[in-house]
């Protein structure tokens, strides 16, 4: 259909305003999620569910904040339906059916957490149009706080699952892992999901890698505080995996890889006769057509462009993004040579599914 064919064909009216109130609604929740990382990273949920209905200024005193800022961020919260306000009283209330997926006690179901994405996205906006222009990506040091980010994301649902739920789906994994085995965990970030696992289970000895220094820096800090002695980190190509281990794990990082064909194949490798591999990563399919009313479905297309992607890319890596999906990590895990391939959901964690797969 030509341009001018197609301003000639009829619009539906009814369909033309309700898609333009959709879109409003896109402007006015992109603005909510921005206010409700600030409210997260200020600890404003948690101090309003520990009050009675408040004023603005008892509740930016319990937070310690500024309560001009605190009373503009309420508005926001009032009238995007998170926060109730009593006119009469001058009070502000969070009810706790709210409270469950906004404050720190909600652990894996705080869902605010997740809104400091939004940010983070933003922050690169004009590096990922000018791709969009020019090709290639932003690099990974153009996100300064991702690690961070992803850190305090994945403890809400390692810190509550990784040993009681998730390491169970691998049949006698956990037994293994309490007699005392050599595990590697691949692009460990700031290490949480393997000092976790450390603590658990003091028998057996833990090696993270990653490309980062600093996450490398965090995560042997983080270990020395907590004062775990059967965990160490360094700064490695997961390509090139040197030494030998019984279980290898790779938590939501495989399709961020400039090579992930190369890191598969390397890790099954590097894995002992009868070694595991426990790999954990978005929870989606391969084919759009199959993702099409999924919960999280634009978000995670925008966590793709704006990051997973476009970072793989910047190295003229795959830059597999969303086509990583469980059709094509499958079948990537084939090619590097998994037999025994078992994909498994996990309550709580509503991002991930699970790959438990065995060396040939």
């Amino acid at each position: 259909m030509s341009t001018s064919e197609a301003a000639r064909t009829p619009r539906d009216a009814d369909r033309q305003e309700r898609f333009a109130a959709e879109l409003t609604d896109v402007l006015n929740k992109g603005a909510l999620a921005l206010l409700i990382s600030v409210g997260h990273q200020c600890g404003l949920f948690d101090s309003l569910a520990a009050l009675p209905p408040s004023s603005s200024a008892d509740i930016a005193e319990a937070a310690g904040l500024d309560e001009r800022y605190v009373r503009e961020w309420l508005g926001g919260m009032v009238v995007g339906g998170l926060v109730e306000y009593r006119p009469e009283e001058g009070t502000y209330d969070l009810p706790p059916e709210h409270a469950a997926s906004l404050t720190t006690a909600a652990g894996p179901d705080n869902l605010a957490g997740m809104m400091m994405y939004v940010g983070l996205m933003g922050e690169v906006e004009q590096r990922v149009v000018r791709c969009f222009r020019e090709g290639g990506g932003v690099p990974y040091s153009a996100y300064p706080r991702f690690q961070a980010l992803q850190a305090e994301e994945s403890a809400r649902v390692y810190d509550l699952a990784l040993v009681d739920t998730i390491v169970p789906l691998a049949p006698g994994l956990p037994e293994r892992l309490r007699a005392g085995i050599d595990v590697l965990d691949v692009g460990t970030g700031q290490g949480h999901a393997l000092l976790v696992l450390a603590r658990a289970f003091p028998a057996s000895r833990f090696l993270g890698i990653d490309q980062s220094e600093a996450a490398v820096d965090t995560a042997r800090a983080e270990a020395a505080r907590a004062g775990i002695g059967n965990v160490r980190y360094r700064v490695a190509d997961s390509t090139q995996i040197s030494g030998e281990f019984d279980l290898i794990t790779a938590f939501d990082v495989i399709h961020d890889l400039a090579r992930p064909a190369e890191t598969l194949r390397a890790t099954e490798r590097a894995l002992r006769h009868k070694g595991m591999f426990l790999m954990g990563d978005i929870a989606a399919s391969s084919r759009l057509e199959a993702n099409i009313g999924h919960p999280f479905g634009p978000a995670l297309y925008g966590f793709s462009v704006f990051y997973c992607m476009t970072t793989s890319l910047s190295t003229g890596g795959a830059g597999l993004g969303t086509v990583w999906g469980q059709e094509t990590a499958v079948r990537m895990l084939n090619d590097a040579g998994f037999q025994d391939i078992d994909v498994k959901s996990v309550e709580g964690d509503p991002f991930n599914v699970y790959y438990v797969a065995a060396k040939a």
